[in-house]
């Protein structure tokens, strides 16, 4: 069965097809600058082959003409992946949130219009997927389209530490509680394990960091908790989101005169990293300024170590100790500094980072000390995989 799975950014596109339930993948491309009539870029990759296709300088106004670019490139005979569109049985989507929706669902108009219902608390995320899935309806008429959201891993979180401490009513009427998000790499991250360590039964803490980042605490499989909350602001500092504030500040700056539009704006465009360092919502350039003496940039870095410790020791007492610490994400991923400065940090909970591996990783690594009582990998999540395999396992029983 081919599935195609689409990654959507608000300014980008993300394609895979799969043969399902092989895993096999035919092809993959990205589109970066959507919306831009002059400067958009396109790359695809047929794996069978080897062969790229990169373009830049292009005309993608819309979602409709990047999902084109990659249509026409699976049309090709020239790339012998697809004689027809017809091919393509289902679209997967990584879809974020949606009031009452905390799994895996075709995406017809109940579902989409849950997605509308939350466009308040995740605008930078619902309504890129909201545009895309409309064209991929329009464009791909008999194919089955699946959302699987990412609050589904998160499911078996106890309420304790689920809910906030406010009137029960309010979780009743209107659901608010800590949903959790970023499932589909926490789950890759909870289902690789075992077969990396031969061990069923573990402990772990899963920090998938990137320009959006959380922890997940994860007990033989499962997710017993998140730093994510009720939407993606929460948590830990993002590359350009808060995290975690007072909800006080909010009327606070009101009573200051600023709007609830220009506070959250603030709040999801020109907080986190950026926010902090004024240099830039990429750690890498933060990284490069904190390196040459830039306080604010140094603070950054700071910050968000220390948020990231914070929760670790959090979660390690209510796991009652700790087998596994893993590392996904373009941060988890690349950064050594960040990793080291974590696990140094950590050492009270005999967690011991080995400096040369830290500093040659490439791809899954283990990285801990001879002497650490507790393993540490580098684990490159593949969320789109995790995206396949929901939807075949949908497309079987429905």
């Amino acid at each position: 069965m081919k599935i195609l799975v689409c990654n959507v950014g608000s300014t980008s596109l993300k394609f895979k097809l799969y043969e399902m339930p092989e895993k096999k993948v035919y092809a993959t491309a990205k589109v970066e600058r959507v919306g831009s009539e002059t400067e958009a870029i396109y790359s695809f990759c047929n794996t069978a082959t080897g062969e790229k296709i990169e373009k830049n300088r292009l005309c993608v106004p819309k979602y409709k003409d990047g999902i084109a670019l990659f249509l026409d490139d699976l049309l090709n005979p020239r790339q012998g992946i697809l004689k027809a569109i017809s091919e393509i049985e289902a679209v997967g989507f990584k879809t974020v949130l949606a009031k009452g929706h905390h799994g895996v669902f075709e995406l017809d108009d109940a579902v989409l219009g849950a997605m509308r219902d939350y466009l308040f608390i995740a605008p930078a995320h619902n309504q890129p997927y909201l545009d895309a899935i409309g064209e991929f309806k329009a464009m791909l008429p008999g194919a089955l389209l699946v959302g699987s959201f990412e609050t589904a891993f998160h499911k078996t979180i106890p309420p304790e530490r689920k809910l906030y401490a406010l009137p029960y009513d309010w979780y009743e009427k209107y659901g608010i509680q800590r949903f959790g998000f970023h499932g589909h790499s926490h789950e890759y991250t909870a289902r690789h394990l075992p077969e990396l360590t031969g061990k069923d039964k573990f402990r772990a803490i899963s920090c998938h960091l990137g320009g959006s980042s959380s922890l997940c605490a994860i007990e033989d499989g499962k997710s017993v908790d998140c730093s994510f909350g009720f939407t993606p602001q929460t948590g830990l500092p993002h590359a350009a989101r808060c995290g975690d504030i007072d909800a006080y500040i909010v009327p606070f700056l009101m009573n200051e005169g600023m709007s609830l539009d220009e506070i959250t704006t603030a709040f999801s465009k020109n907080s986190g990293l950026y926010g902090i360092s004024g240099v830039d919502s990429d750690l890498r350039f933060i990284e490069e300024a904190a390196n040459a003496g830039n306080a604010r940039a140094k603070l950054a870095i700071d910050l968000f170590v220390a948020s990231i410790v914070r929760y670790v020791g959090s979660f390690y007492a209510e796991l009652g100790g700790l087998d596994y610490l893993t590392f996904a994400g373009g941060i988890g991923e690349n950064s050594i500094t960040v990793r080291r400065r974590v696990c140094d940090a950590l050492g009270v909970f005999g967690v011991h980072i080995d400096p040369e591996k830290n500093s040659a990783v490439h791809g899954e690594c283990e990285l801990s000390a001879p002497d650490s009582k507790v393993k540490i990998y580098t684990i490159a999540t593949d969320e789109e995989q995790m995206v396949a395999m929901k939807t075949y396992e949908y497309s079987l029983s429905h």
